[in-house]
């Protein structure tokens, strides 16, 4: 079996004994003995063991994304570099720091003084470590969303957004820069992303291909599969699950295809939903502003279109918006592919159509229209890194006449699976796009859905919910800027000139 190789910081790092779910947070602090990294919850929610990895852009290039060390098995560093807050003191100063050589980003925590107790220090840096480098730091809304993924228990978060704002989009001459100009896939040692590794008596595989995926799988059939590993992760950090053989997906190029036709876009399983939220997202609004809350920048740099879907899970945020897009799964195994209309994917509760031997191949999701409206709604206790009570995707197009020519208004939340209000869609088919028409297809879903009571919210609430939401897109149709993503910043830190100030 061979090595783990990846860069961490400066050290190219050669690894073939720790265990294959041993993840990356556990290996800096207890194998490395590199403390920065701290450990808060262990599932992605605080942000406290953020580090920084380089990743290929889709233009070529290179930039840092801001991910979740605790979430991420040691196997997936293959063929990576992996920066943490160490990596930050040694460097060549080209911006005002202090005397000792701080990176700019620690140095506007210090000006700030947006460190207080400071267990949370590293993490948030890390993540302002990103913004620094980013060429997209332009709107207010950024500063929120890249800092969203970051816990500080001592309400320091004024400050702290006032440093990212000082350096974010800065992009310093120093070597971090000039490592992100030269990057290229498979440079420095780093000639494969593919693993065939074990340790402790666990098996992780990360094929290169689909070929050698159905290989393995013909020889492990009963092996888990494993994307970007948010949710996955958990089973190693809170369940303690045992899993002998693991196949990491991450590696296999055709599942990270991203491309647009004249039709429609062709999104791959294992497309980030970073990746989808700056280049599909900045074409639909809708798909925009769903991205907008799903989970974390942390989050959303490792979690996959595909794992999101094939979790199957009924609140999970980006089947209703697919579903109501009108996509479709293509399906591939070691006998061909085969397509399914995603709205019928799911057949029971955490039960999908793919076959032992299957993955999901990509997602085929047709361009809007120039008469159609689509919007994307997400209803939760909290905005930011929180589950969904419901979440819903909603699609209209009309015909020459003005009336309903196609209707999906897809609800995740309210059943055991993502679900299309069947009985309101039929109600609405074929007539004309109005407020009482609206008023009396809400009293259809009624029909269509059989929600539970949880902590989340009421049977009744959730009912509720799925009628007021269909009410609210109908009243967004109607506005004149409605394919534009409204910013709705913090209240702490709203701009002076929000509050009416002078």
């Amino acid at each position: 079996m061979s090595k783990i190789t990846f860069w961490l910081n400066d050290r190219l790092i050669e690894e073939d004994e720790a265990a294959g779910t041993q993840t990356l947070l556990r290996y800096l602090r207890d194998d490395r003995h590199m403390p920065g990294t701290k450990e808060g919850c262990g599932e992605g929610d605080c942000g406290a063991c953020t580090v920084a990895l380089v990743e290929r852009k889709d233009d070529g290039s290179a930039t840092f994304r801001a991910v979740n060390s605790c979430l991420m098995f040691l196997p997936m560093c293959q063929g990576k570099r992996i920066y943490t807050v160490e990596a930050l003191r040694k460097r060549s100063r080209s911006m005002e720091s202090s005397s000792s050589g701080f990176h700019p980003v620690q140095w506007s925590m210090v000006k700030t003084r947006g460190s207080q107790c400071g267990y949370c220090t590293p993490g948030i840096i890390m993540s302002i470590f990103e913004a620094c480098y980013r060429e997209d730091m332009g709107e207010e809304w950024q500063l929120d969303d890249q800092l969203c993924g970051n816990l500080c228990r001592c309400t320091g978060y004024r400050p702290i957004r006032d440093a990212a704002r000082d350096v974010a989009g800065a992009r310093p001459e120093d070597r971090f820069l000039a490592e992100l100009n030269n990057f290229r896939p498979g440079s420095a040692a780093m000639d494969k992303y593919e693993a065939d590794y074990e340790g402790s008596d666990q098996i992780y595989y990360q094929p290169a291909s689909l070929q050698a995926l159905w290989q393995i799988r013909a020889e492990h059939p009963k092996a888990l599969l494993v994307a970007g590993g948010t949710d996955i992760g958990l089973w190693a950090t809170k369940f303690h699950f045992d899993m002998p053989v693991v196949v990491g997906l991450e590696a296999i190029e055709d599942l990270k295809q991203l491309q647009r036709t004249d039709t429609h876009w062709q999104i791959g399983g294992g497309v980030n939903l970073t990746r989808l939220h700056e280049t599909v997202g900045a074409e639909i609004s809708g798909i925009d502003k769903m991205m907008r809350v799903f989970g974390s920048r942390q989050i959303r740099s490792r979690a996959t279109v595909g794992g999101n879907i094939c979790n199957a899970s009924p609140i999970g945020d980006t089947p209703p918006m697919f579903i109501a897009l009108g996509a479709q799964v293509v399906i591939a195994g070691s006998g061909g592919q085969r397509r399914v209309p995603l709205d019928e994917f799911f057949l029971a509760y955490r039960k999908t159509a793919l076959q032992a031997d299957e993955v999901l191949l990509r997602l085929d999701v047709p361009h809007p229209s120039s008469t159609s409206f689509f919007a994307t709604y997400k209803v939760s206790k909290r905005r930011e890194l929180d589950i969904s009570a419901v979440a819903a995707g909603m699609f209209v197009d009309f015909d020459a006449a003005g009336n309903v020519s196609v209707i999906r208004l897809a609800y995740g939340g309210v059943a055991a699976t993502p679900i299309r209000a069947t009985s309101a869609e039929a109600f609405l088919l074929g007539k004309a796009w109005t407020d009482e028409n609206i008023s009396a297809a809400m009293a259809c879903i009624d029909d269509d859905f059989s929600p539970i009571s949880d902590h989340r919210g009421s049977a009744r609430y959730r009912t509720l919910l799925a009628r007021n939401l269909l009410r609210g897109f109908f009243l967004e149709s109607q506005r004149s800027d409605r394919d534009r993503v409204v910013d709705r910043p913090s209240g702490t830190v709203m701009p002076s000139a929000a509050l009416g100030a002078k």
